[in-house]
């Protein structure tokens, strides 16, 4: 056989064995690439995604656009052809499987977490939007957690309202424990509450639950030392003065608050917010309005420019990264709390875009 061709074909050899190592050997990455967006003020599978009755609602125009991130499963394992590729590409990002799944974490528990973290963004989006719009909402201290083989199972329940503990009311969820530690353990603590299913009662009906229970509950030691516990964890929990539904299904994890909160401010109030405009973005929201940062901001400006969006609401911290690489066509607006992005809705409807805070690389 001659020299060339037994080179060529020793050549090939290694490369056809190099691409069966590749695809063969799996590694630990995984892969982020941009989602879908969806309209907050308007339909997802066929129902509207934000529903209020009991309120005044107008009508609404263009987007507000929430953006999703779609990632690898937990159980999934990359090879490296699939990493090279990943890193080649421009519409996807590469990072350590541990980044997304940490401490080992089933997709079964990241879905159940991300759940948990979606349904409290729309609690909290719900909580800002009527603060902005300075519509009152009640706050009142609940049963979170009960600890299992602790001596307030069985006798106080999740929702559970504590109106007092030992006679003292109880404004935050703080006020709970410092009552409770008050006492030694063994002794006898009293709880004032609202049960639960009587407080989701008046709730809907928009009343204030009046009728309250004591219940009395004997202290144990804590496992940490001498504090007396009963083994809960109290929370707050909001009363709005009417209902707000968001029908979303598929979606988890905080990053979707902001957009949320955006959508309730632009039904519950006269002419759009967007001016008909396409406007997508991202950040989680606190009660007080407090707009925070989120992950894969790169990819989801990649699906909101691919969707038609024109202008991007961006969290403060996540502008740097933002501005590094942005989608032509698409305007990062600036956001530190839903008060700026209704002032900076505002401008655009004005056509006042020089004034816009912008975001930079540094």
């Amino acid at each position: 056989m001659p020299r060339r061709t037994a080179t060529m074909l020793a050549s090939t050899l290694v490369l056809i064995t190099l691409l069966c190592v590749g695809v063969l050997i799996p590694v630990p990455y995984a892969e982020m690439s941009p989602g879908p967006t969806v309209n907050t003020l308007g339909e997802a599978r066929g129902e509207p995604v934000l529903q209020i009755s009991g309120r005044q609602t107008y009508p609404t125009t263009g987007h507000l656009n929430m953006t999703t991130v779609r990632v690898t499963g937990a159980d999934y394992r990359m090879n490296a052809v699939e990493a090279v590729y990943g890193w080649l590409a421009h519409d996807s990002v590469i990072v350590p499987h541990d980044t997304l799944y940490p401490d080992g974490k089933t997709e079964e528990e990241s879905s159940q977490e991300n759940a948990e973290e979606f349904s409290q963004s729309q609690e909290s989006a719900k909580v800002a939007a009527l603060k902005e719009l300075n519509i009152p909402v009640t706050t009142r201290v609940v049963v979170a957690t009960v600890v299992k083989g602790t001596p307030a199972e069985g006798k106080l329940h999740a929702g559970d309202v504590i109106r007092a503990v030992d006679g003292t009311p109880v404004k935050e969820p703080g006020d709970v424990a410092k009552q409770v530690t008050k006492r030694k353990p063994g002794q006898d603590v009293v709880f004032t509450i609202v049960p639960a299913k009587e407080a989701a009662a008046a709730e809907k009906a928009h009343k204030e639950a009046t009728a309250t229970q004591q219940v009395v509950i004997k202290t144990v030691k804590s496992e940490e030392g001498d504090r007396a516990i009963v083994g809960i964890q109290a929370g707050t929990d909001h009363v709005f003065p009417f209902t707000i539904d968001i029908k979303l299904a598929d979606v988890g994890g905080p990053s979707a608050g902001l957009m949320f909160a955006l959508g309730i401010v632009d039904k519950l109030t006269p002419g759009p917010l967007t001016d008909g405009k396409f406007i997508a973005g991202t950040g989680t929201i606190d009660d007080k309005g407090a707009v925070g940062p989120i992950g894969g901001i790169e990819m989801k400006l990649v699906g909101a420019r691919r969707a038609g969006a024109q202008y991007f609401l961006t969290p403060a911290d996540n502008c740097a990264a933002a501005a590094s690489d942005t989608p032509a066509g698409l305007t990062l607006i600036k956001v530190d709390t839903i008060d700026d992005a209704t002032k900076s809705l505002e401008k655009l409807r004005k056509g006042d875009t020089s004034s816009l805070p912008s975001c930079s690389k540094s």
